[in-house]
């Protein structure tokens, strides 16, 4: 399953809702909205500073990220990115393939 680290910030309609709910509440909401979609929260943490959450989230595939990020975006309660996570396998596997590139001016 492709897994994603997803760093999000409420904005000001977000963070009352978090007040409102506590952390517990919006852990809860998250793992029903991955779970919609075949997906698991693995982890989750909250921060201060530049971005005020981290997930670390398990999707069955792309098309499903990518739905669920269309909707959390567009309640207008959450701005966020989603990294895709490579295993060390998988980096291992992507260093074995014949790539056809040549650097300009070689």
């Amino acid at each position: 399953m492709p897994k994603y680290l997803i760093q999000a910030n409420y904005t000001a309609q977000g963070t009352k809702g978090l007040l409102s709910e506590g952390g517990s509440g919006r852990r809860a909401a998250v793992e029903r909205v991955v779970g919609s979609c075949g997906s698991t929260l693995e982890s989750m943490y909250f921060a201060y500073g530049d971005t005020d959450l981290y997930c670390i989230v398990d999707f069955p595939d792309h098309l499903s990220m990518a739905a669920v990020s269309m909707a959390v975006r567009a309640s207008g309660a959450v701005e966020s990115t989603a990294t895709p996570l490579l295993t060390v396998e998988e980096i291992d596997a992507a260093a074995r393939q014949d790539v056809a590139f040549r650097p300009p001016g070689g």
